[in-house]
């Protein structure tokens, strides 16, 4: 038995989990908040339950690395630092650059770097979080797992905009998707519940949270996802617009008087989606509780489920047939009454939940109707766990 790290660095925050491997048991989780700002607080679980929390200002990834190497022993979850056995990353932006998971080294770090100008909110922290790991372990193994490499096998016809081909080929301009862990995750678990082989399943994954994306599987290959260049496109999100004319945003633009893009994609990415709609909330809870009184709440909602809606039709006709649609993340796993609305307007492909066994959260479940020609799973996911099986297999097994 070994211990492997899924790790997810943000610019202010630091995730963990700590896994037995083979075994894929979590054995510790927890966080680092505020990382960099006055008010640090580092939490850490053990696999019993117990909590420990420290508040200390915690000035770096460095800071936090030293710290949690140091809880780890501290908590009694490790002996000694020599039980850990690699230690994978999260990494929102790959490229085309990386296809598949890959071992980090100094030229796997710059090369994130570089690829921060497709996910500049991301990349530059996660790097941060391996130069920081490297510096506590030189001989640790780690392993870059991106979110984009599910889609870099997209077909032409689904990842490439129409625009000249040259801003591609000069500038890699195309649809990059995100989730991919979440959703590589989601549709793997799919053919194990169904006993079945993911090449002969058409499957909608549904990843529905704060950011929500769409994936369309078809003979076990992705085919299309709703998130685009960024993972601003799309549906409608808490926070983020979705798929937006360009033209319109030209217009905003010149009557706002913004000239710096930058206020646009601030505007795009933080005060949009159900936040923008409905002036209220960017949380599904708090619309739901509003939504009798507030018509605003209420479209916010409907909105929501109509671009959905019309995903999942046109992934449908894209693939000629679905045999199952999954749903997952924080709204999908938690929002009961929401996942019912979107089933019931899916009648065109004979889909239909069992109330019954959709009254339920967070818990892995066929929820399928009798009637049902499609299968309706709920799958709480789990991309740590993915993250660290790849780390496990490449890093400490040194398998490709």
């Amino acid at each position: 038995m070994v211990k492997i790290f899924a790790i997810n660095c943000g610019s202010s925050t630091l995730k963990f989990k700590l896994f037995e491997m083979p075994e894929a048991k979590m054995i510790a989780s927890g966080m680092v908040d505020r990382l960099g700002l006055n008010g640090s607080v580092f939490k850490i679980q053990n696999e019993k339950g117990e909590v420990k929390e420290i508040k200390k200002n915690i000035s770096n990834h460095k800071s936090a690395v030293q710290l949690l190497m140091k809880e780890l022993i501290n908590f009694k979850i490790l002996k000694n630092l020599n039980e850990l056995g690699a230690v994978g990353h999260r990494v929102v932006a790959g490229g085309e650059n990386y296809k598949k998971s890959t071992l980090i080294d100094k030229h796997v770090i710059n090369n994130i770097k570089y690829l921060s100008i497709y996910a500049p909110l991301h990349n530059y922290s996660e790097a941060r979080g391996m130069e920081a790991f490297a510096e506590a372990n030189s001989n640790l193994p780690q392993v870059a797992v991106f979110d984009t490499s599910l889609y870099s096998k997209m077909p032409e016809v689904n990842y490439l905009y129409s625009i000249p081909m040259k801003y591609y080929r000069i500038y890699g301009a195309r649809k990059y998707g995100a989730h991919g862990t979440s959703h590589r995750y989601i549709i793997h678990r799919v053919a194990k519940i169904l006993n079945k082989k993911l090449e002969d399943l058409n499957i909608i994954s549904l990843h529905l949270g704060s950011g929500a994306s769409i994936t369309a599987t078809m003979h076990g290959k992705v085919i299309d996802t709703s998130m685009g260049f960024t993972p601003v496109a799309g549906i409608t999100m808490s926070t983020r617009s979705g798929d937006i004319d360009p033209s319109l945003i030209l217009f905003l633009m010149t009557q706002l008087k913004i000239t710096d893009p930058d206020d646009m994609a601030n505007i795009l990415n933080t005060k949009s989606g159900l936040l923008g709609i409905s002036e209220l909330s960017p949380d599904m809870r708090d619309l739901e509780k509003a939504q009798q009184n507030n018509h605003q709440a209420k479209l916010a909602i409907d909105i929501f489920i109509n671009r959905i809606v019309k995903y999942i039709g046109y992934y449908v006709a894209e693939m000629g047939s679905v045999d199952v649609i999954t749903f997952s993340a924080g709204i999908g796993e938690n929002d009961i009454d929401l996942r019912q609305q979107i089933i019931s307007k899916l009648s065109f492909i004979n889909a239909e939940i069992d109330p019954k066994k959709n009254n339920i959260k967070a818990e892995e479940r066929d929820i399928t109707g009798s009637k049902s020609k499609v299968k309706i799973l709920l799958i709480p996911t789990n991309e740590e766990l993915m993250i660290a099986k790849d780390a496990y297999n490449i890093g400490y097994l040194g398998q490709e």
